[in-house]
């Protein structure tokens, strides 16, 4: 297992409110980035969205992706990770988008959830981590 370094961990955590930039492969080849939320298990990046959204359909497709997660305080600082999601899942989303909301917007329910949106959690296992 790849871990990240002590001195970059803070970007980690839910006090930090670092955000996520996911790079996913589109059909043609070409890279595709999204800002997002994210939080880890301690082994594995967790991020979450809808089924169906174009990050969706890439990384199930295509599960290597790239990562980088910034300091907001200091942008030159970061983590750039390379990893596969391992595992997409349904189960548990729903609450996964609650408690991303909570870290991030201090609200305890995603507000921006759509009646017909299928929640879904991603969990990506880092392969190689730099640390700027």
């Amino acid at each position: 297992m790849i871990k990240i370094p002590e001195a970059m961990q803070d970007l980690l955590s839910d006090e930090k409110k670092a955000y996520l930039y996911l790079a996913t492969i589109m059909p043609d080849g070409t890279p595709q980035v999204t800002p997002i939320w994210f939080n880890t298990d301690g082994e594995h990046i967790l991020i979450n969205s809808a089924a169906g959204r174009i990050k969706d359909k890439n990384m199930r497709a295509r599960p290597n992706v790239a990562l980088c997660i910034t300091d907001p305080a200091d942008p030159y600082r970061y983590l750039q990770i390379r990893g596969k999601v391992v595992e997409i899942t349904t189960e548990g989303a729903d609450t996964h988008i609650d408690a991303l909301s909570f870290k991030y917007t201090g609200n305890k329910k995603f507000s921006n959830r759509k009646q017909s949106d299928q929640r879904v959690t991603y969990k990506i296992l880092p392969t190689k981590i730099d640390a700027h």
